[in-house]
């Protein structure tokens, strides 16, 4: 089990079906904590699967191996990298070109774009 230390990230389920995941400021992500976050989502889709919304304004860096996670399947049905600087569009460039991931994952700038897409699938 990871510690809280060890878990530099808070997850929850919102009101509206939403995962979201906030990286604890200036936390440079490795295989390790990839892993736990991946598997955090994995565990709150239950049964199903449900939207992340990934809140990387704090994020210092992603490792390759962290990246390589990132990639693998998992059970959210989108995701949404929320960011608000040139760094943070640059590492989600970095992650989204470097490995191609079977899920549809896209960044954006504003919460409100950010939701509306992850919704986008889940209106029928």
């Amino acid at each position: 089990m990871m510690s809280t230390a060890q878990r530099p990230f808070q997850m929850t389920l919102d009101e509206s079906g939403v995962i979201r995941l906030v990286w604890d400021g200036g936390v440079a992500i490795n295989e390790a904590i990839a892993r736990r976050a991946l598997a955090d989502a994995n565990d709150l889709c239950g049964s199903g699967k449900l939207p992340l919304l990934v809140a990387m304004a704090t994020t210092s860096s992603v490792d390759r191996p962290a990246r390589a996670v990132f990639a693998e399947p998992c059970k959210p049905s989108r995701i949404a990298l929320l960011g608000s600087s040139a760094v943070d569009r640059l590492i989600a460039n970095f992650v989204l070109g470097v490995n191609k991931p079977p899920h549809p994952i896209k960044f954006f700038g504003e919460e409100a774009a950010a939701l509306a897409w992850l919704n986008a699938d889940r209106a029928h």
